[in-house]
């Protein structure tokens, strides 16, 4: 599947890839770890098609916006303001937001911070919890322990080193369907409940099949490749940041929402889903089953169908 060109649009100071595509309202699709504007290559084409203009930049340190600033230009107030600084490059007032992953956790901070500029918010895979009594890392620390992949890289070189060694290899062991059904992954694997990096660079015993062409892995590579993997780990070494400076802010999303989960998510089950409404007063739920975290390429039917449903239903009558 083509990827419309990408063009840079100036915004908070950077210069971001974008690659646009249709007319009408705008989805801006925010991707996630270790991933870029390609990953919604399937939603670009479907929403241009019903009459929505699809938006997807490279991030930060991804691609080719490739990285910019010092590490904590990473937090997510400042990549909001990324997003919000592309809203007026391209001219457009209002948006939906669309995230997956890092990009869902950066759509709802959109929601929450700058309500002014987003009509709605889908979120694929990613929560919403509001703002925990701590940061996630002491949180993951306590509970998955110092092996876990997201602890592992808040110390800088780590995750370079371990995803750097085989970067096409990685690619192509990392996205792929879960071999096991959550429920099966719980209880066979027990050694992997911390979520270790081996889940990163394609850990065998859950590894399934792959979901992408050799020549698809290869576009991630080769632009992991040219940017490494510095500044996409540097959201996560902003994770402390990204919750001290959410204190105080508004915790509610006063816009339609739609929280879409996968079945056999390992790293963002749908339980975490639970209790969501207490903070989004409209919200919608769906789950995608047989789907593992990759859910918009692993099941880009099912996601396009819940995707264009919602917006005719919900944002259509808005714009």
């Amino acid at each position: 599947m083509t990827m419309p060109p990408p063009t840079m649009v100036m915004t908070n100071g950077i210069p971001m890839a974008v690659h646009r595509a249709g007319t009408g309202p705008a989805v801006v699709l925010l991707h996630g770890f270790p991933e870029l504007a390609y990953s919604w290559r399937h939603q670009i084409d479907a929403l241009s098609q019903a009459g929505w203009t699809a938006i997807a930049p490279d991030q930060r340190g991804h691609g080719a916006t490739g990285c910019h600033g010092d590490p904590s230009a990473y937090r997510m107030e400042n990549l909001a303001r990324d997003i919000v600084g592309l809203l007026d490059g391209l001219h457009v007032e209002r948006a939906i937001v669309v995230g997956h992953d890092f990009g869902g956790a950066l759509a709802w901070t959109l929601a929450r911070l700058h309500p002014d500029r987003v009509a709605g918010v889908v979120s694929l895979n990613t929560p919403y919890t509001g703002r925990a009594a701590r940061d996630l890392i002491s949180t993951i620390l306590q509970y998955r322990g110092p092996e876990n992949y997201m602890v592992r890289f808040q110390e800088p070189g780590v995750g370079e080193e371990v995803l750097g060694r085989d970067i096409e290899g990685m690619f192509r062991s990392l996205l792929r369907r879960p071999r096991r059904t959550l429920e099966a992954f719980r209880r066979e694997c027990p050694q992997l409940q911390v979520l270790p990096v081996s889940l990163l660079t394609g850990e065998p015993e859950v590894m399934g099949e792959p979901f992408m062409t050799p020549e698809e892995a290869r576009i991630y590579a080769d632009a992991f490749r040219k940017t490494g993997f510095t500044g996409a780990l540097n959201w996560y070494r902003n994770l402390r940041r990204s919750w001290e400076d959410m204190a105080g802010q508004p915790e509610r999303v006063d816009v339609p929402a739609l929280m879409i989960s996968a079945a056999d998510d390992y790293f963002l089950p749908p339980e975490t889903t639970s209790g969501m409404e207490q903070f989004i007063p409209d919200l919608e739920r769906a789950l995608i089953a047989d789907c593992g975290h990759w859910a918009q390429n692993e099941q880009p039917e099912a996601t396009n169908r819940l995707l264009l449903d919602w917006l005719e239903r919900r944002m259509r009558p808005l714009f």
